[in-house]
């Protein structure tokens, strides 16, 4: 009934699924012939961080200034922060810098390469910097077409301020369904970063560093001819919403939640668990998939194995009600309470947020380790 000694609810990290995770992508980076550099906004730990490096150059992305100094602090050197900077947070990019850092910027707009530029020659660094390039109007970054490219790549090489190459993330990656579409998107993402590159080279600025990346586009590219570093980061545990996309299966999914039933309730239909909300968090993203997850699958506590195809089918602050498919009954019997169930959830990202550290597992589903996380911005 509780085959783990832990209060619950708590992070399960499955140490096997987290190694084959790691592998298949370092092999994926090696046949596309690029460098990888693993983004650790999933992960948010040096174990973790340091398993995804092994065998590559040590790079990593980041997406707050205070996971690049718990990274720098835990031994990693070359980190890319692969969130548009603004002016108030220089003053924090350049005593890590000052530190020995090699902490790379992006940004996306002309305004922000001149004010990081003036930043950098008051506060006496050269701030190195990544331009961001939208590939999908999905988010944040300039037109690969744009004559603001230039116009920002030419504020940089103004002194302050380093111009090392161009970024992108396909972020339009997750609304695509099927291999081919998330094949045609991969080369959507490599072909606006490549001619991003080509542009700045042509007008006379430096592009050494070409950088693509998403689970799903690095899962899918056929090809990345001019790129020089991959980026991914979710493929470390992944998730529904990644084995919706088909990027992964429901075995490959390495970070569940522990919870414990807390009460029964036959006339809704419910067990109630102690993993709600804040534990699970409310990402509803696999309900744009055809098979909607709800708030997650449940799963044998040892073996992880879905349940008779239970899920979260509601979440207040701390509790989760577990109900059935329609048409069907959960088995009373099977779940008195004190059981103890896992969940796998619908964002990995999200659901991870919730806690400070992972309770690591091994083969045979024993704790083996904790390992810190790092919170906050």
């Amino acid at each position: 009934m509780s085959p783990f000694d832990l209060q619950t609810p708590c992070a399960l990290l499955d140490l096997p699924r987290l190694r084959r995770n790691i592998e298949a992508m370092s092999s994926r980076a090696r046949d596309l012939g690029v460098d990888l550099r693993p983004h650790l906004k999933t992960a948010k730990c040096l174990e973790a961080g340091r398993m995804a490096t092994s065998g590559h150059t040590g790079a990593i992305a980041v997406s707050t200034l205070r996971e690049a100094e718990f990274f720098f602090t835990g031994g990693f050197q070359d980190i890319l922060y692969a969130v548009s900077v603004v002016p108030g947070k220089l003053q924090r990019a350049a005593a890590l810098l000052t530190k020995g850092a090699d902490l790379t910027l992006i940004l996306d707009s002309a305004e922000t390469a001149r004010s990081v530029a003036e930043s950098g020659r008051e506060l006496g660094v050269v701030f190195p910097v990544l331009l961001e390039v939208d590939c999908d109007g999905e988010r944040a970054g300039i037109k690969p077409d744009s004559p603001e490219l230039i116009e920002a790549g030419r504020a940089l090489a103004r002194g302050g301020a380093e111009l090392q190459g161009v970024m992108t993330h396909a972020g339009a990656s997750y609304d695509c369904r099927g291999d081919e579409e998330l094949a045609a998107m991969a080369e959507q993402e490599r072909a606006a970063a490549v001619m991003a590159a080509e542009r700045l080279r042509e007008a006379g600025l430096p592009c050494p560093v070409v950088s693509v990346g998403s689970t799903p586009t690095a899962t899918f590219a056929e090809r990345l001819d001019g790129v020089t570093e991959l980026r991914a980061g979710a493929y470390m545990f992944q998730d529904l919403f990644q084995a919706g996309l088909g990027v992964c299966s429901e075995g490959d999914i390495a970070l569940s939640v522990l919870t414990t039933v807390i009460s029964r309730r036959p006339e809704r239909g419910w067990l109630i668990t102690d993993a709600g909300a804040l534990a699970l968090s409310k990402d509803r993203s696999t309900a744009a998939l055809p098979d909607d997850e709800l708030y997650g699958v449940v799963c044998d506590a040892h073996t992880c194995a879905p349940i008779d195809e239970l899920r979260v089918v509601g979440v207040n602050q701390e509790h989760g009600m577990v109900g059935a498919p329609a048409g069907s009954e959960i088995d009373w019997d099977r779940f008195p309470i004190g059981t103890q169930l896992r969940v796998l959830p619908n964002h990995a990202c999200m659901t991870a947020a919730a806690y400070d550290r992972y309770q690591v597992i091994d083969e045979d589903r024993a704790p083996v380790a904790i390992w810190e996380r790092c919170n906050r911005w």
